[in-house]
């Protein structure tokens, strides 16, 4: 059976003041969700992926209003829910860039602390700390692992999930338009070489020093691109087949043939 898969590729401009963004955006999860099993949204998208100042002034706890809106929609609408990440404060003061991952009951089933932070000496990394748990969670997709932006970069985090018996990988991302190739080839490579389903949404519009560059897109376990958006908000749904995963590392058994690592 296969799983209806809705990513919305969110505007983050940051013209547009994040209560708006948020009310705006939880429309836009009502609106599509009788049409799909599962949606997925951006990186921070509340606040801009590249705001850190917005990031500091809106950051909120795990169990704040953000995250209950969105579990309340999980299970108002009986769909999974990847809620994107938010900028979480917790109780000692600390920032994450945490991922939020609903089912259809409204539980929170993961809550994934971004382990590679971006900017060097500047961006999330003047705000955020790293998180140190990576997550493997069942869902409709198969045994399924978290990631967020700028972790696509190191394949060894992908190859961990997968020991950790992930077969799909949700990300959510921010990723910006002057190095949208690497992403293009970044989101196929991690799906070749671990022969599972990538399903990574990205966010459009401008920030302060950046614009975003969209191309949210699935990939399939072969490494063909399901579907791919443009550089424009919009809204895509694809068909996923969780039994492509297994059935393709069956076929073709690479994965039984690494030797490092």
């Amino acid at each position: 059976m296969t799983v209806r898969v809705g990513l919305v590729q969110l505007d983050c401009s940051t013209e547009e003041p994040v209560p708006a963004r948020i009310t705006r955006t939880l429309s836009l999860i009502d609106e599509l969700a009788p049409r799909v099993d599962m949606i997925v949204l951006p990186e921070l998208w509340h606040v801009g992926a590249f705001d850190v100042e917005a990031a500091r002034e809106h950051a909120q706890p795990v169990d704040g209003p953000l995250v209950q809106a969105l579990a309340g929609l999980a299970a108002e609408h009986r769909i999974w829910l990847h809620g994107g990440s938010f900028a979480e404060l917790d109780a000692d003061g600390q920032h994450y860039n945490t991922s939020v991952l609903f089912d259809p009951e409204g539980e929170l089933v993961a809550a994934y602390r971004k382990v590679h932070l971006f900017g060097f000496d500047g961006g999330e990394t003047v705000l955020m700390s790293g998180g140190d748990e990576l997550f493997v969670v069942e869902t409709p997709l198969g045994p399924t692992g978290l990631a967020t932006c700028y972790d696509l970069r190191f394949p060894e985090l992908f190859r961990a999930l997968v020991e950790g018996g992930a077969q799909a990988f949700l990300i959510a991302s921010g990723w910006p338009e002057p190095r949208i190739g690497h992403w293009d080839v970044l989101t196929q490579a991690r799906a070749i070489e671990n022969q599972a389903w990538l399903i990574a949404c990205n966010e459009v519009g401008s920030q302060p020093g950046i614009r975003l560059g969209g191309h949210s897109t699935v990939v399939s376990p072969k490494g063909e691109v399901a579907v791919r958006a443009g550089d424009h908000a919009d809204v895509l749904v694809v068909e996923v087949d969780p039994d492509e995963a297994p059935t393709w590392r069956e076929q073709f058994p690479v994965l039984e043939d690494v030797r490092l690592g």
